[in-house]
């Protein structure tokens, strides 16, 4: 049973439709995937073991069976080649409207679908800056960045005032996908019924405002600011967006012209219920006014390639290569300074050095397109689960480092010797 405050709530947001809102309230929830770029393109889709349709929300985006089991196990999901996604949670970026080269701030990241949706539509340019505040969040985000083999990178879990203060000015774009009371996630999520309460939304609407205030100063002169949630309030909404105005007049409202979910009475903002399809989002664009000022460059060291990884690529993969603690990694190129940020990781952990070699790692080989790898095992259905749950296969490839690749997709790696690949996929991955 929903709490009346926030029943009657939706009949003032929904008017006429509200009636339609009531009788959806017990139907099942909208599940989606969005296609991740960096891996796959939308033919991936065909392989598929179920049915999908394209959503409104987001180009890559794709409705999924409600009552479908185990997505999580498959090996497309396990080598990233999609994000399992609510699917009105993906219209956010389609406000952002990345482009290749740009820097973007996801402030509030965590576990990392919308950075998912970032990295693919950068395809492998420009940044992409990953925040969480939560420890624990931040390395769920890290897992997901390295699935889906994000390179051009930074996790980081730092308050968001401390690291918008510090990268003053250096975005393109920030996304704050604000923390909130969830009204949207009503119907897959009982808990969060038993959670809400107008106090709550009110709380939250204090904290989501205080995010804003601080990724504004992100955001370079002429970029673009982005805020969403996952619920109905109008005080977690429009009502933040209102009062980050008044406070802020050096932001202005983009006439967004978005063609899928409901108008609000702000020109910059659009609202998805289960109406249009999605359980639930609220997403605005702003624009921070006039014209982009020098940027926050600092140069990184740059160290020789190892030749180990002549070896494994054709081409070895761009970037800064740094070593820490034996460590190999590999940097954006002209990253500003990261002291006193809670960064994680920046690019690609490669691998590590030990004894005089050197061993790559699950992460090198997950950013990596089997076409650039010089030795690659191609397996089918049960060669991928057998190789996700650990065991050895059989391998035609030369001696050495080896990809494993399902659908063109690549799902992590071996170490061929004498037609065996011996398996180094992550005992902490492994399916059952």
């Amino acid at each position: 049973m929903l709490p009346k405050e926030f029943l009657d709530e939706m009949k003032e947001i929904l008017k006429d439709d509200y009636d339609l809102y009531e009788k959806g309230i017990d139907g099942e929830a909208f599940r989606g995937i969005s296609v991740n770029r960096l891996k796959a393109d939308e033919k991936i889709v065909g392989l598929l073991p179920f049915e999908v349709r394209k959503t409104p929300f987001y180009k890559d985006g794709y409705y999924i069976p409600c009552d479908e089991k185990g997505i999580g196990n498959t090996p497309l999901h396990l080598g990233g080649a999609f994000y399992v996604q609510e699917p009105s949670a993906m219209s956010a970026l389609t406000l952002l409207d990345v482009h290749e080269g740009e820097r973007i701030l996801d402030l509030c990241a965590a576990p990392g679908g919308k950075s998912a949706q970032i990295a693919s539509c950068l395809n492998n340019t420009g940044l992409i800056w990953s925040n969480e505040i939560v420890r624990n969040r931040a390395q769920i985000l890290l897992s997901n960045f390295e699935r889906m083999g994000i390179s051009k990178g930074v996790v980081s879990s730092c308050y968001p005032e401390i690291l918008c203060s510090k990268l003053e000015g250096y975005f393109d774009k920030v996304l704050v996908d604000a923390p909130c009371s969830g009204e949207g996630m009503f119907r897959k999520n009982p808990e969060a019924v038993k959670e809400w309460s107008v106090e709550h939304t009110v709380s939250c609407a204090e904290r989501q405002l205080s995010i804003l205030r601080s990724a504004a100063k992100a955001v370079k002169r002429g970029g673009i600011l982005v805020y969403s949630t996952c619920t109905f309030s109008y005080c977690e909404n429009e009502g933040v967006i209102k009062q980050f105005l008044e406070e802020n007049p050096e932001f202005e409202q983009c006439d967004i012209g978005e063609h899928f979910g409901r108008k609000t009475e702000l020109p910059c903002a659009v609202r998805i219920t289960p109406i249009e399809g999605g359980e639930g989002h609220f997403a605005a664009k702003l624009r921070k006014k006039g014209e982009s000022t020098e940027e926050i460059i600092s140069k990184s060291i740059k160290r020789d390639i190892p030749k180990e990884l002549e070896d494994i690529f054709y081409e070895v993969p761009k970037g800064e290569y740094n070593i820490i603690n034996d460590k190999l990694y590999i940097m954006p190129e002209n990253m500003p300074d990261m002291r006193g940020l809670g960064v994680i990781r920046a690019g690609v952990f490669a691998g590590e050095f030990k004894k005089n070699r050197f061993e790559p790692s699950h992460a090198l080989f997950m950013s990596a397109k089997p076409e650039n790898i010089r030795r690659v095992l191609n397996v089918d259905d049960e060669g991928a689960k057998k190789f996700l749950s650990g065991m050895e296969l059989e391998s035609d490839c030369k001696n050495g480092y080896t990809a494993v690749v399902y659908g063109n997709i690549v799902i992590g790696f071996g170490k061929t010797a004498d037609s065996r690949l011996k398996n180094k996929y992550p005992k902490g991955l492994r399916i059952k």
